[in-house]
């Protein structure tokens, strides 16, 4: 029984790493007090060291302790004898590549489909589609697939930006993007805005938080989900 969430952020505005998250986390976690962290995404370039001492603390105000998969001997076995998982934002390339290089990418895939409670936010959230191929992030490593855990029947577009009317911005629009993503595949996109996540629970997918969610289809037109809404694809 899959029991992850799925969140766009670590951080909302005018809030710290993981406060708003912090009930939903307490409770996901809540028959553990060790916190397997792999820090691979390495947000802005910091290292592993730092990235989990950050961790650290947002889960030390719930009285969790964070274990950094990398200062561990063999990473496949943590996942195996972890009871909890958290992976963070960052870049999803670099994410993924660290995940194949060390061969843990099936063991955690298969570790959340028994039942392992994961906790995902950016690229954490990005690895749990299908493929990566919707992130945001710069490709500035090359991993041996765009594949990912397919532990969700789709692909997530996280920190969702609806299009602004009165800016000067020329580039594309994010919903621009996710139409480009959707002439190459038939993979249904989730954006997640700020501040909203979801919570799976088997092959239930739940939409939770303060926002609704933009629902991108080949061939259809983009629609809005509200929160607490079951998502059925």
């Amino acid at each position: 029984m899959k029991n992850i969430i799925v969140a766009s952020t670590s951080t909302i505005h005018g809030g710290t790493y993981l406060s708003y998250l912090l009930p939903e986390i307490a409770q996901l976690f809540s028959e553990t007090e060790e916190i397997l962290f792999i820090p691979y995404a390495r947000p802005g370039g910091i290292s592993h060291d730092k990235y989990s001492e950050i961790a650290q603390e947002a889960f030390s105000k719930i009285g969790k302790t964070v274990i950094g998969i990398h200062t561990l001997e063999n990473s496949v076995e943590a996942i195996k004898n972890a009871k909890g998982i958290f992976i963070g934002g960052g870049n999803t390339f670099v994410l993924i590549s660290q995940l194949y290089k060390n061969n843990i990418l099936k063991v955690l895939r298969e570790s959340i489909f028994n039942g392992l409670p994961y906790l995902g936010t950016s690229a954490g959230s990005n690895i749990c589609g299908i493929t990566i191929n919707t992130t945001n992030d710069m490709p500035i490593v090359y991993p041996p697939s765009f594949k990912a855990l397919g532990v969700i029947p789709f692909n997530i577009n996280p920190h969702y930006l609806d299009p602004e009317p009165t800016s000067k911005h020329m580039g594309e629009t994010r919903e621009t993007r996710i139409n480009e993503f959707h002439t190459q595949s038939t993979i249904p996109v989730i954006g997640i805005r700020e501040g909203t996540w979801l919570q799976v629970k088997d092959d239930t997918i739940l939409l939770k938080g303060t926002h609704s969610a933009r629902i991108f289809e080949q061939n259809k037109t983009p629609y809005e989900i509200e929160t607490e809404t079951i998502l059925k694809f």
